[in-house]
């Protein structure tokens, strides 16, 4: 079992972008008046003279951080992930995207995590929104360790890049330095990680599910099945060499991710393998509906974003995996 230690991934987005002001003078960061929920604001502290709060203005926001990317900036733009992607979604398609432009959105309060704040803020697709649009990178990490492997990776790559945060302190899988029960692991945008190998089921996983998928596998292995954990911490680009040969190994998949069923990580996978590998699958996520508010673990547990759930869709799919193949 995964050693239950939480932390913010937003506190570690702030700590990274402090560190990668020091190291980078053209690292500037924008922020839509939420900076201290962004955490956008240890880098204000720390560089005012690169620190823009626009207020509440995330159209212009994103037009702001294509003209200073133009000028040879880094620039990082910080807001909530259901006005970062719905409000901006023109400015951002057409200003950032369709330029090619090294912008770094990194938004905050992804999913139905964002709990008590209801439907309205619920940004449930917000990766479908930015994994459609061509030149876009789409990263949703696992951890708070993670989170900072992944702000420092984005720096150095050129062209525009979504990352997606949580709000509530979620449960570690990593240990510092960047491993995994020990092992030290090599961050690589594009590159999911095979965190457990498996031969019955494969869970693809990303965000705060990755932690409820590798739950789940301890609950199938007290039945017997044995299930390979995936953390696809990149949505765009897909890591199809491994997803294509993890599906040939187990022959069953699961994807689970706080978010959409339509057009997130389940989407992307489905696509994938059905003109690759078609093998019977299931998606867990929302199903098309938007949620409820309340506290965000009973959410996710009233909408099977849970270990449990995983285990049951994974069950699910390998009585299935005869039908199909």
């Amino acid at each position: 079992m995964v050693e239950m230690r939480r932390a913010h991934t937003r506190d570690a987005y702030g700590r990274a972008l402090v560190e990668l002001g020091r190291r980078n003078p053209n690292v500037v960061v924008l922020d839509a008046d939420l900076s201290t929920s962004t955490k956008t604001a240890m880098f204000g502290k720390e560089f005012p003279e690169r620190f823009f709060n626009v207020g509440i203005t995330e159209q212009n926001m994103m037009s702001i951080a294509a003209g200073l990317a133009t000028c040879g900036k880094t620039v990082f733009v910080s807001t909530f992930a259901v006005f970062a992607t719905g409000r901006a979604f023109n400015q951002v398609r057409q200003s950032i995207a369709y330029t090619n432009l090294n912008v770094k959105i990194v938004a905050t309060h992804g999913g139905i995590s964002v709990g008590e704040d209801g439907a309205s803020h619920h940004s449930i697709e917000d990766i479908a929104l930015m994994r459609v649009l061509p030149n876009m990178t789409v990263v949703v990490p696992a951890d708070a360790i993670e989170t900072e492997q992944v702000i420092f990776a984005v720096a150095e790559k050129p062209g525009p890049v979504y990352v997606r945060l949580c709000r509530p302190p979620t449960p570690l899988i990593y240990e510092e330095g960047y491993k995994f029960r020990g092992q030290p692991l090599k961050y690589e945008l594009g590159k999911a990680v095979l965190l457990e190998e498996g031969s019955d089921v494969t869970i693809l996983a990303t965000g705060i599910l990755v932690y409820e998928a590798l739950e789940a596998a301890a609950l199938l292995r007290k039945k017997g099945i044995s299930a390979e954990v995936v953390n696809v911490h990149t949505i765009k680009p897909l890591d199809e060499e491994l997803v294509e040969k993890s599906a040939r190994k187990t022959g069953a998949v699961v994807t689970a991710e706080d978010h959409s069923i339509i057009g997130g990580l389940g989407g992307a996978v489905a696509e994938f393998l059905c003109e690759t590998y078609p093998v019977p699958m299931a998606r867990v996520g929302v199903r098309d509906v938007f949620c409820d508010s309340g506290p965000w673990e009973e959410l996710l547990a009233y909408y099977g974003l849970t270990a449990s759930g995983i285990a049951d869709a994974a069950q699910k799919v390998i009585s299935s995996r005869g039908v199909v193949r």
